[in-house]
């Protein structure tokens, strides 16, 4: 039976970098850096071409410019290869995002008034979206629903899905039949950092988009990090996270299960505890060494934990306060006493209130979005959201008193700044 041995702390004792999720290594980054760009100018060079090659290399499929893209014929047999009862499913999470997705643009346009100046916002949405969903092993229709329908909901008229086929030149069906759902105008069969590619520059059957989103590989999101000098994308990503900050008064059983399931998501990704109780500590100590081992995916589970696992045990709460803002975790529980309260001082890319709200609500059944910002990014970005998908616009009347009232301070800011073109530009609307 495989051993789990998390990083455990004392609060006082935390090492300077306690907090870094991996340790970097930079020969192993230039390298990955290096591998992406020949993929990036490869399919500069080549468009479908390449595509069809990286997808022969590196998913066995034999594709040709007119199979890249999926067709409705593989749309229809797509619902035939799921169950009724997985579509349900989809259309509830569906259904739930929508709701949420809408409320946050209610309130669409911002007017102000000011000495007969007049100004007012308003949010445009943008022309294209391309949305990245992995592949492989695994489907993952959730992010198909995470990534496509707020695009929808913001009105952007054309949202393209990428996604890797398996050796038979299919997409998975259920990402298939969620674009569906979510409807997704186009679809193809390129994943990796080619897809990337794809979607940034465009190639003979792929027309390029306005901005990228979605999760991926670390071939993804360094292609995406290469490729935003040039094109919008959404942040920057990398292995998910959950933290959870927690008192006396939390379930030492829910805790480990919780990290369990943060674990499974693969042997990066970073689960910790945060706690004032040196009894909880322990408590979940002796239950992640009883549960990872004879969990499902326990081999994933348990490396995951052990490299990137850990408990540390604060003196008080304004301290664990200090350290969680610290790390600015993806998702954060909080499971204390006045927990509502204790959530407006955090800093998260998602807060999870109370013993029933684990991380698997906010990924499938809350209408938040689990596509949210990690690596302490939660610091400057948001999650994805239907607002992530349009741009504002801010549109400015004046009228001749109105620009009579403010004569005298333009004259002033831009004699200061040495643009005396821009003075002369107002001064003419009253000398002609």
């Amino acid at each position: 039976m495989q051993e789990v041995r998390v990083r455990v702390y004392k609060s006082k004792e935390l090492p300077l970098n306690w907090f870094k999720r991996q340790q970097v290594d930079q020969k192993d980054t230039a390298d990955l850096e290096a591998s992406v760009k020949a993929i990036l100018n490869q399919v500069k060079k080549d468009g479908d071409k390449a595509l069809i090659e990286f997808a022969c290399k590196f998913d066995k499929a034999t594709l040709t410019p007119n199979t890249l893209k999926v067709n409705v014929d593989e749309v229809k047999e797509a619902y035939q290869k799921v169950t009724q009862e997985q579509i349900k499913a989809i259309e509830f999470m569906n259904a739930r995002v929508s709701a949420f997705q809408k409320q946050l643009l209610n309130q669409k346009e911002t007017k102000f008034f000011n000495e007969e100046i007049a100004v007012r916002t308003v949010l445009q949405p943008i022309e294209s979206v391309g949305c990245y969903v992995p592949g492989g092993q695994a489907a993952y229709p959730s992010t198909v629903v995470m990534t496509a329908l707020p695009a929808k909901i913001a009105g952007v008229p054309r949202i393209v899905v990428c996604s890797p086929s398996d050796a038979q030149g299919k997409v998975n069906p259920l990402v298939l039949v969620a674009s569906d759902i979510c409807g997704v105008n186009e679809i193809y069969k390129v994943g990796g950092a080619q897809a990337i590619a794809a979607l940034a520059y465009g190639t003979q059957t792929i027309a390029a988009v306005q901005k990228i989103v979605g999760p991926g590989s670390k071939y993804v999101t360094m292609a995406k990090v290469l490729a935003s000098t040039d094109v919008a994308i959404d942040m920057p990503a990398g292995p998910s996270e959950v933290l959870i900050l927690a008192d006396e008064s939390a379930d030492p059983d829910l805790i480990a299960y919780d990290m369990i399931s943060q674990a499974e998501h693969g042997t990066d990704s970073v689960a910790g505890l945060i706690t004032t109780s040196q009894k909880l500590s322990e408590a979940v100590q002796d239950k992640l060494s009883k549960l990872a081992p004879d969990s499902p995916r326990r081999e994933k589970v348990v490396n995951s934990l052990t490299k990137y696992g850990f408990i540390i045990t604060c003196e008080s709460l304004n301290e664990a306060v200090k350290l969680t803002n610290d790390f600015a975790a993806e998702h954060l529980e909080v499971i204390t006493e006045n927990a509502a309260q204790l959530a407006e001082k955090l800093v998260a890319g998602l807060i999870l209130i109370g013993s029933y709200s684990p991380v698997a609500l906010s990924d499938y059944a809350s209408g938040t979005n689990h596509v949210l910002p990690t690596g302490g990014f939660a610091k400057a970005f948001s999650g994805l959201s239907a607002i992530d998908f349009m741009r504002r616009v801010s549109i400015a009347e004046c009228s001749k008193a109105g620009l009579e009232k403010i004569r005298k301070p333009v004259k002033v800011l831009t004699d200061t700044e040495d643009l005396p073109n821009h003075y002369r530009a107002v001064e003419a609307r009253f000398t002609q």
